[in-house]
């Protein structure tokens, strides 16, 4: 039998900007269940949940990590996040299978970037949240004025529950006006005396209390009734209305900690176990072919999802999942939707950051880890044999920063190649991409920030030490009037030799354009290009000219020149070719000399016929504090941009613009920059547009150098 049923199973993941204290409020709740004897620190690099080298290193989280502890006959399972926004995926992953989430405001910062950027993500899940404001202890700690920005930012949810009778080095007595009582802690934090609220603080405690009663009854009739009937609410009545409130997203309860003194962790874990919901209390998971919903019961079916991967060096892949239901054990074999494979899982883990804790069987609420699940990735949902169950992917964010990657010593290709393999295994957000047509492997990231802890996992873990440079510009050619040449191709060398001889008029290519003027045509193809656009063929041959057979072979010569374009080597769009008068040769024509033939003479009428570069342009979005608008805007009109318009979303200002892909570069670490981490942008492909004619002398100029020294 399993330890804890579903319904005293608690899954909450800690929020905040960076350095707002999660990982020293997961110490406190290990140590007050008394799973650690000692609170490690991160200045000391000895915390249970940033065990990663790297994370002790750079002194802050990298990588989400699974925590659990046991409290009054609960278990609590908790996710302790990064709070920058580079690693934004690992919050993503771990809001996906939390029940509640606890977001840390600094005393001192209020709301900070962080935090308004991580709760969208909570709205877009719509979990339940704790707000807790922490380092109450520090000289310039400010509950109030952070009260009033959350307020300012989250809405009239938030409710106070707890607030400190004296902030800065003094802190030590916590008010609770759920519960009316005055918490006291000894300067070494830890279990606090329980008194009566002091006379000087009633007023205060009990305007609180009635402010918390009235939000609690507004988001429930039945309480209101009883709110009306008899003025109040009793304690219980009260945990029963926040719990179904903060499942339907409609009150966000307040809190006080110093996480570093150990003040307030107990009173919060007591509040999570009483209070807050089970993963059976919330919605059901819905499947997602059926749209069926899929209840949270230990003796349901059995499904699990896969919303974590981590590699470990001589053991292997390690891979995190939430039991959604039913109840799995060691040696169980379950399908995965995904791939079909059948996977053994052979052993199953409670994780305590880098510990593993073997168990027989997990229930549905839970949490859990298995090793070596070979064809099972992230986003998989494993279930019994014979059921079709899926559940809704993790939709993590897109990628915002491109860098071309190397490896600085020939001859590790295959080690970089392997490596980058893995990366995107354990980190979805990472995406590699292996480019033939700008001839580089890039990889594309969340910011600077995210590309540092990739190249120092490529060079600690695998061994290969790499180099970023700017990645190519995908740019296109095409042209912008019609031209006309003729090429002949012509090779003697003893024996039959190669002759072939071609006219083509070729003309910008539009959709709806008529047949070509004053030519015969006798057949016409058209070709979707696999890099966008068209090429449109037409032959217009009279007389046998050119026999028919090798028509063919002069559109392999001009697709060949159109994968490498004769202005810059891009590839080239929206052309039509028509092949109208040529010669051949008894017995030296064939299928070489009318592609080599077709090849020169579209080169050739592409000089003439007014070309023109193309460059990506992308629909680029930045959300930013109203005040930094003007900057944001400045450095916008700086890339070339064309700002198309602002709006409002939530407390940002929305900044509409198109912006090309060759000014898009360092824009990451640009806006991070001029809004001091305020701000967050995301882009997207939208079309091509034609180059200042500038940039393209300057394109040309480079391309025909570079092509000169290869020689």
């Amino acid at each position: 039998m399993p330890e804890f049923d579903t319904s005293h199973v608690k899954n909450i993941v800690l929020l905040g900007h960076a350095g707002t204290g999660k990982t020293t409020l997961a110490e406190c709740m290990l140590f007050e269940a008394g799973l650690i004897t000692r609170r490690g620190s991160v200045q000391e690099r000895n915390t249970v949940s940033d065990y990663h080298e790297l994370e002790q290193e750079r002194g802050n989280s990298i990588f989400s990590t699974l925590l659990h502890t046991k409290w009054r006959g609960y278990k609590i399972n908790i996710i302790d996040t990064p709070g920058y926004d580079d690693f934004a995926g690992e919050v993503v992953s771990a809001l996906r299978v939390a029940d509640t989430g606890v977001m840390l405001l600094n005393a001192v910062m209020g709301v900070e970037v962080g935090t308004d950027i991580i709760w969208d993500y909570t709205e877009q899940f719509k979990t339940p949240m704790i707000l807790a404001v922490n380092k109450l202890d520090d000289d310039n700690a400010d509950f109030d004025n952070t009260v009033r920005e959350a307020k300012n930012h989250f809405g009239n949810k938030v409710v106070v529950v707890q607030y400190p009778r004296q902030q800065g080095a003094g802190f030590h007595e916590i008010i609770d006006v759920l519960r009316m009582t005055m918490y006291k802690f000894k300067d070494a934090g830890g279990k606090p005396e329980k008194l009566p609220i002091p006379d000087d603080e009633k007023s205060r405690a009990e305007e609180l209390h009635r402010e918390l009663v009235e939000s609690i009854a507004g988001n429930d009739e039945a309480l209101m009734e009883k709110y009306f009937d008899k003025g109040e609410l009793d304690e219980d009545e009260m945990k029963d209305g926040l719990k179904k409130a903060m499942i339907n997203h409609d009150l966000f309860p307040l809190f006080c900690l110093s996480a570093e003194r150990n003040m307030g962790s107990g009173r919060l874990m007591g509040f999570i176990d009483n209070v807050c919901p089970s993963a059976n209390e919330m919605r059901s998971a819905q499947l997602v072919s059926s749209k069926q919903d899929l209840p949270c019961d230990a003796n349901g079916p059995v499904c699990l999802f896969i919303y974590k991967t981590v590699s470990e060096p001589h053991v292997g892949e390690l891979s995190f999942f939430k039991v959604f239901s039913g109840t799995i054990k060691s040696g169980m074999e379950l399908t995965n939707e995904t791939t079909g494979v059948s996977e053994k899982l052979n052993q199953l883990f409670v994780v305590e950051g880098n510990k593993r804790i073997n168990v027989n069987e997990l229930v549905a609420g839970d949490i859990g880890a298995t090793l070596k699940l070979k064809n099972t990735h992230v986003n998989n949902t494993l279930h019994g044999k014979g059921k079709i169950f899926e559940l809704e992917p993790i939709k993590f964010p897109a990628a915002n920063m491109s860098v071309a990657i190397e490896s600085i010593k020939k001859g590790e290709e295959e080690k970089l190649s392997l490596a980058l393999h893995q990366l995107p295994e354990e980190d979805p957000t990472i995406r590699v991409e292996f480019s033939q047509e700008l001839k580089q492997t890039i990889i594309h990231c969340l910011g600077e920030l995210h590309l540092s802890v990739i190249k120092w996992r490529i060079e600690h873990l695998h061994g290969v030490e790499v180099k970023f440079s700017r990645p190519r510009i995908p740019y296109r050619e095409t042209i912008r009037r019609m031209a006309e040449s003729n090429y002949r191709h012509k090779k003697q060398s003893g024996g039959s030799g190669q002759f072939g001889e071609v006219f083509m008029r070729i003309e910008p290519w539009y959709e709806g354009m008529p047949d070509p003027k004053g030519l015969n045509v006798r057949a016409r193809e058209e070709h979707n290009l696999d890099w966008g656009g068209k090429l449109v063929y037409f032959n217009c041959i009279v007389g046998g000219a050119i026999d028919a057979r090798f028509l063919p072979s002069i559109m392999k010569g001009v697709m060949e020149k159109m994968h490498e374009g004769p202005q810059t080597g891009s590839f080239v769009r929206d052309v039509r070719v028509s092949v109208y008068d040529g010669k051949m040769h008894a017995v030296d024509s064939n299928d070489i000399s009318f592609k080599i033939a077709g090849l020169m003479a579209f080169k050739q009428a592409f000089a003439l016929a007014d070309p023109q570069i193309l460059e990506p342009i992308y629909h680029v979005e930045i959300l930013c504090p109203d005040e930094l608008t003007g900057a944001v805007i400045g450095d916008l009109q700086t890339r070339r941009a064309i700002v198309e318009g602002m709006d409002t979303e939530g407390h940002f200002t929305k900044i509409l613009a198109k912006v090309p892909l060759a000014e898009m570069h360092d824009y990451s670490s640009s806006l991070r920059s001029i809004t001091q981490g305020r701000a967050k942008f995301t882009m997207q492909f939208e079309d091509y547009a034609a180059v200042p004619g500038e940039i393209q002398k300057k394109l040309q100029d480079d391309y025909h150098k570079l092509a000169k020294e290869e020689v």
